[in-house]
């Protein structure tokens, strides 16, 4: 399947991988700032989001992905991924570690994660909803569960027209199901490209596990908890996250400068604090 996807600068690559709730225009606010920082950005809508339609055949989001790299001509990158983009991010990392020479997870999943009886009660949840045909209030209750206390109300609108997108394209979908793509195994202790895991303090509990688990299990990688964040950090505090990044894909050239009016450190990211890993 061919991507839709944006793409622009020049510099080393970096892969924009959205979340389950977005598509890739949750990346706008970060956008002209990695490009005008030096760096060639790659956004796709994955399949099923934004522009591209869903799947009728049985396929793996991550071959997706690999699949657009293959078509631009870019044999390396770094992986940003936010909620289900970060899950995908990940299956790449592991499958093919030598593309992917940096990653950042904001939120992410992870694969073969097991919901715990909460999580699957609030996709139940968003489930009954749409069932009953009121998309309108399945799209309030995702933004109540995932958004945290810093998100304005203009962030609340762009991620509920996204959102919207997101249930009408699942909804016409339905009707005529893919079938599903086979599981395949995803060793993360493969994976060699330094990450940066990313949690939110107001996230669903789940993701705060996966974020852990994640960092422990990553040879090479730090865990930030933002103190202030919900589910999409990206979009609830856009430069912060921005400089964030910006800090972290500067360690892989640390020949040229970060941009002055971005020069910090994850640590100095406002809230920013480093998560210890636990012993085991």
């Amino acid at each position: 399947m061919t991507l839709a996807h944006d793409r622009d600068g020049a510099g080393p690559v970096v892969v924009l991988l959205h979340s389950a709730v977005c598509d890739r225009r949750m990346w706008d606010p970060q956008w002209s700032v990695l490009i005008d920082a030096g760096y060639r950005v790659v956004r796709p809508d994955l399949s099923g989001f934004g522009r591209t339609p869903p799947a009728t055949d049985p396929r793996r989001d991550a071959d997706d992905v690999l699949g657009l790299l293959d078509a631009l001509g870019i044999g390396r990158a770094a992986l940003v991924g936010a909620c289900h983009g970060g899950t995908v991010a990940l299956e790449v990392a592991a499958r093919h570690p030598d593309r992917v020479d940096s990653l950042a997870l904001l939120c992410a999943g992870r694969p073969g994660h097991i919901p715990s009886p909460a999580l699957r009660a609030i996709e139940a949840r968003e489930r009954a909803l749409l069932a009953a045909g009121d998309a309108a209030a399945a799209v309030e209750f995702v933004l109540d569960t995932r958004l945290g206390p810093a998100a304005d109300a203009l962030t609340r609108y762009q991620v509920g027209v996204m959102q919207r997108d997101v249930f009408d394209q699942r909804l016409a979908a339905d009707a005529t199901p893919a079938p599903g793509a086979a599981d395949v195994d995803v060793d993360l202790s493969a994976i060699t490209a330094p990450c940066l895991v990313v949690s939110g303090a107001h996230d669903l509990a789940d993701f705060r596990a996966m974020a852990a688990e994640t960092s422990g299990a990553l040879p090479n990688a730090r865990h930030l908890e933002l103190p202030w964040a919900g589910h999409l950090p990206s979009v609830e505090q856009p430069r912060e996250v921005a400089a964030l990044l910006l800090a972290h894909l500067a360690e892989r050239r640390p020949h040229e400068p970060v941009p002055a009016d971005a020069a910090v450190s994850a640590r100095a990211v406002p809230g920013a604090q480093a998560v210890q890993p636990s012993a085991g």
